[in-house]
């Protein structure tokens, strides 16, 4: 946790005119800490790679410390939550996209801590189509107890953010402009709900407006914290679209609902499936298994309700499948140190009970 004094030279670092996030790492890593960077030598600071004669100039403005100053008294006064891109309570996925914000602002009951998190995104003019399977695949999570995270906008992002509230999952809401406001105005009213099991996220001073760059840089929050991003329905240009090749960039899992290709609003969730930067969604089942949540949600349900009738070799099999996931026949006999023909014994036995089931290629998985 940082004092008063290393956030109010963080923040004045932030303000320097060519200092970005990127920037600002390699300032912090070199330096040590903002104030150093301010207070350093010179030749120091020359010597950081991308540093030139004109940022070196722009170090030496005093104006950044005005209005460091005056948001660090507005911090305080409305009980904002500051992360630093290297604390603890910073989003863990987020840490490792180069472009992450160096500082977050955040209010709410936000807990992060060993969850699945999820990005819900898509087109503001939502369909009842988009409506109906974005509050089913919700419902039909409340098992896993992920977090929704969206962009609090019209459309597909509001409605994620209600059907959560409903199931009383937590949902985070990242914004394109500072805490002191909320946009759109109309959905103040889903403000209180969201705080009580969730929050809300910002890169963005007090001083910000939501112009319509900020939404850009927003998205890369809201792909960058999500172990997966689901597009719901865009047409063939958006946001959403932007944000699933974040995604992308980031190595993350993009899911796509497939639609009509007569309509307009799944035009873009099939071009993103037709070219490969997402995978086909249809429900949640898809989800789990592209996850493997599958696995961690049966290992709840099995141990409780069939370890009972394993005896120590399917066990042993089980517990193989569970870590490893779906494996080959013979692979299996190997590991296990079972011979062929009694591993087939065993296996069917294990499918009898609804234990696992065989794929083509002589491959088995647990159910």
């Amino acid at each position: 946790m940082f004092s008063d004094q290393d956030l109010f030279y963080l923040l004045a670092l932030l303000k320097v005119d060519g200092v970005g996030d990127i920037m600002a790492k390699k300032l912090l890593t070199s330096c040590g800490s903002a104030e150093a960077v301010f207070k350093g030598k010179i030749s120091q600071i020359a010597a950081i790679d991308g540093v030139g004669s004109i940022l070196l100039k722009n170090l030496k403005d005093k104006t950044v410390f005005q209005k460091a100053e005056k948001e660090l008294v507005y911090i305080n006064a409305e009980g904002i939550n500051v992360s630093y891109f290297q604390d603890e309570n910073y989003p863990e996925r987020l840490k490792h996209c180069i472009d992450a914000p160096v500082l977050i602002f955040t209010t709410g009951n936000i807990d992060l801590k060993d969850r699945k998190i999820i990005s819900i995104v898509g087109t503001r003019q939502i369909t009842s189509y988009g409506t109906e399977f974005c509050k089913k695949l919700i419902d039909d999570l409340i098992p896993l107890n992920p977090v929704i995270v969206s962009g609090f906008a019209y459309g597909v992002d509001i409605v994620a953010h209600q059907a959560a509230i409903d199931v009383g999952l937590q949902t985070i809401g990242v914004l394109a402009h500072g805490l002191n406001q909320i946009y759109p105005k109309v959905h103040k009213k889903y403000m209180a709900k969201m705080e009580e099991n969730g929050g809300f996220i910002t890169e963005f001073w007090s001083d910000s407006n939501p112009d319509k760059d900020k939404f850009v840089r927003r998205n890369r929050i809201v792909a960058g914290m999500s172990e997966a991003t689901i597009v719901i329905e865009s047409a063939d240009k958006g946001g959403s679209l932007i944000t699933a090749k974040m995604a992308n960039d980031y190595n993350r899992d993009v899911f796509a609902v497939p639609g009509r290709v007569t309509d307009k609003y799944s035009q873009g969730c099939n071009n993103l499936i037709k070219t490969q930067q997402a995978s086909v969604l249809t429900s949640a089942a898809d989800l789990i298994y592209m996850l493997n949540w599958d696995v961690q949600l049966k290992s709840k349900t099995i141990q409780k309700q069939l370890f009972v009738d394993l005896n120590p070799e399917e066990q042993k099999i089980y517990d193989f499948l569970m870590k490893n996931g779906k494996e080959l026949l013979d692979i299996i006999a190997l590991e296990c140190d079972f011979p062929i023909f009694k591993m087939s014994g065993l296996l069917l036995n294990m499918e009898l009970k609804g234990i696992v089931r065989p794929l083509p290629g002589k491959l088995f998985e647990i159910i």
